[in-house]
């Protein structure tokens, strides 16, 4: 591509050499007409992705850049594209997830008229972007992804940079100054004094206890809080709806999963006289229940590196702050003391119980597939999980042993798990990667099956097909009434896996399965291509979400 009107460097020229700077080589995409020109013939360097649904497009990126440690790069096309990815760049906001979006608009020259394709696309999205930028002029548009990118990392979430597509050939701006820092750098160390409160308050205390969740799920964030939670012996629970796990699901002081509704969340937590949360929400609610969130008499407190989170939690003391340097802080000037009777007993999820009979025929429970999966995935797997129904049994079942061995949509909305699964796996080749999805689940962004059979990014799909939307049945029963939406029995997951040429299992038996998963896990860690098994599972009729 040459400048319009001469032979010099191109504002996409200048573009690829800022993405090039920042490290954004893998581009995620569903291409149409106002993107063709940055997408043709890209140099050797620049990776493109190809999904066949924008919400694939960003759940593969999302989990691309949970996996890297850092941004990944996307584009959309126009108001289809963008309008598409909603929510999936919701789901990338909760969960953390920096992206660096480039978002295509119709010529400049005739957007006033509002041409075919012209997209009001300021506002579409909602405020799940972390940044919007409309530059001004095309020269402009190498500094707005340079911003894009420092706003998706320090505000951790999707950034979005429309550009219209005759910008890409226009002259680039060489020599000018460019309107982005070449690096920013957040301060490593925490103000002492919020430590310091941090620890008064747990001194204090006769039963403190600590609440964590994606916040702390690096490998120095485990470190850090496994020493303060050791130092003064307390429990350590992880948030409800948790996306990701903060801390050793085995460790012996891992207190369970939360409940996510304030009855159950004030009868876990009661007997603590000071909780503090590190790197999670206070508290992450589902249904709403009156009440207050914990007992009378119980102090609450935050530590945590996002600015709204601190903003939002009803707690008396909130410290922002870089978690790992603030844990260690906090960690230096607490007193030791030794652990409570009662902590890490009973714990739901601190280790895979038994397997639950088979039974005769028919389908399986879904605990019995966790719990062989259990049996044979390795610590380091990374369970990506999206089976609201049986979620509860996955936590008792397939603890995180690792950090990132756990990861679900912090949104709550569904396609996520599958596109996800798969850039977590081309990001991280040396994790084995598990996607536990329901079936309704699954045929939300089943087009990211083609995506993983032609990237050859090989994880293993299991599919709880019940033939139904099994948490929304269970609502319907609570509120007194019955489903007025059919069941999807007639669906197969398997066949349609075939169809976008990715390998595809029907599991119907005890037998079926193990024979299955001895045959697909010891060589999950190098497999290449996806396998999908679509396992016959039996709903369970008492699950109440």
């Amino acid at each position: 591509m040459t400048a319009a009107g001469g032979t010099g460097r191109t504002v996409r020229d200048a573009t690829l050499d800022v993405l090039r700077e920042f490290g954004l080589t893998t581009l995620f995409t569903n291409p149409g007409s106002t993107e063709i020109p940055f997408l043709t013939d890209l140099p050797d360097d620049i990776r493109p992705v190809l999904a066949l649904h924008e919400g694939s497009v960003v759940g593969m990126a999302t989990g691309w850049a949970i996996a890297r440690g850092g941004p990944a790069l996307v584009q959309l096309h126009t108001t289809a594209g963008l309008g598409n990815a909603v929510g999936a760049l919701a789901t990338a906001r909760a969960n953390r997830a920096p992206l660096v979006v480039l978002v295509g608009q119709q010529d400049r020259r005739h957007l006033a008229t509002e041409p075919f394709l012209a997209g009001r696309l300021r506002g579409l999205a909602g405020d799940y972007p972390v940044g919007t930028d409309e530059p001004a002029t095309a020269q402009d548009v190498p500094g707005a992804v340079a911003r894009a990118h420092h706003a998706a990392v320090h505000g951790r979430g999707p950034a979005l940079v429309i550009v219209p597509v005759d910008d890409w050939a226009r002259p680039a701006a060489d020599g000018a100054e460019r309107a982005a820092a070449s690096r920013v750098a957040r301060g490593a160390a925490a103000d002492p004094s919020g430590p310091a409160e941090i620890a008064a308050l747990i001194d204090t205390a006769a039963a403190p206890a600590l609440v964590t969740g994606a916040g702390t799920d690096t490998g120095d964030g485990w470190a850090a809080l496994v020493a303060l939670a050791e130092r003064i012996g307390a429990p350590v629970h992880q948030e409800s709806f948790g996306a990701r796990a903060g801390f050793p699901q085995d460790h012996p002081l891992f207190a369970g999963i939360l409940p996510a509704d304030r009855p159950g969340l004030r009868a876990a937590l009661a007997g603590h006289d000071a909780v503090v949360a590190v790197g999670a929400p206070v508290f992450r609610q589902y249904m709403f229940a009156e009440g207050p969130l914990v007992e009378p008499g119980t102090r609450l407190a935050l530590l945590t590196d996002d600015p709204a989170e601190a903003h939002r939690s009803p707690v008396e003391l909130a410290v922002l702050g870089p978690l790992p340097a603030a844990l260690r802080a906090v960690t230096e000037r607490v007193r030791a003391r030794e652990p409570r009777p009662s902590a890490g007993e009973d714990r739901p999820g601190a280790q895979a119980a038994a397997a639950p009979p088979a039974g005769g025929g028919g389908p399986l429970p879904p605990a019995h597939v966790f719990a062989e999966l259990a049996r044979r995935a390795r610590p380091d797997t990374v369970i990506v999980e999206e089976t609201p129904s049986s979620r509860p049994d996955l936590h008792r079942h397939l603890p995180a042993r690792r950090p990132l061995g756990f990861l679900s949509a912090a949104m709550g909305g569904l396609g996520f798990a599958l596109p996800g699964a798969i850039g977590v796996r081309m990001a991280r080749p040396d994790r084995p990667v598990i996607a536990v999805v329901g079936d309704g689940s699954c045929l939300y962004q089943v087009q990211a099956l083609w995506s993983a059979a032609h990237y050859r990014a090989g994880v293993l799909v299991a599919v709880l097909s019940n033939g139904c939307y099994a948490v929304m049945d269970r609502l319907a029963e609570r509120a007194g009434g019955k489903p007025s939406w059919p069941p999807f029995e007639e669906v197969s997951v398997a066949a349609l896996a075939r169809g976008l040429g990715c390998t595809a299992r029907r599991v119907t038996t005890h037998a079926e399965l193990t024979d299955a998963l001895d045959a697909i896990l010891p060589a999950l860690h190098d497999r290449r291509d996806p396998v999908l098994l679509d396992i016959a599972v039996a709903t369970d009729a008492s699950f109440q979400p």
